[in-house]
């Protein structure tokens, strides 16, 4: 880990649970976090840039090809010293990209644990079409509290893997 308070990435893709992202930025702010949001073009149709450059104190990174202060190539300068990356909301578009391959079913996303990324389940409740069931994103606070957990088992040299926390659980810890 980096000295000083954790540096996490927070990518934000273009799900409507992308609203969700301004609530994590400020649970891990107030944990002590330094936040830098990457967003996709899709995630800016659900949330603006502006948003999440107010609460985090940082410019969001959106075109890869965008210069930064100098000479520095803003992603590589991001990623020095970077404690942890987070994806959230996830889409299935992201993960196949993640994955190298097509996100249509749990293989992927078997592929993507094998290869030690961590995981915050989706959890039940009412999706965006007004359905219920398995789609949801977890609560902002459960993945807030995932994170620190997460970082806390870093610095002790832990690697345990997050298979899904439920809300309760995170609450307590």
């Amino acid at each position: 880990m980096s000295e000083g308070p954790p540096r996490i990435a927070l990518g934000v893709s273009g799900g409507i649970a992308a609203y969700k992202a301004a609530e994590i930025v400020r649970g891990l702010r107030r944990g002590g976090a330094d936040v830098h949001v990457l967003m996709t073009e899709n995630a800016q149709r659900f949330i603006t840039p502006l948003t999440l450059e107010t609460l985090s104190g940082h410019r969001v990174l959106s075109d890869p090809w965008e210069r930064g202060e100098g000479s520095d190539i803003q992603h590589i300068t991001l990623a020095r010293g970077l404690d942890l990356l987070l994806v959230a909301p996830a889409t299935a578009d992201v993960l196949a990209r993640l994955a190298h391959g097509l996100a249509d079913d749990f293989l992927t996303l078997k592929c993507l644990r094998e290869r030690g990324v961590e995981v915050i389940d989706p959890v039940a409740g009412e999706l965006a079409c007004g359905e219920e069931g398995v789609g949801r994103m977890a609560e902002p606070e459960t993945i807030v509290a995932a994170v620190f957990d997460r970082l806390k088992k870093k610095a002790r040299g832990a690697r345990g893997r997050l298979k899904g926390v439920p809300s309760k659980a995170a609450a307590s810890s």
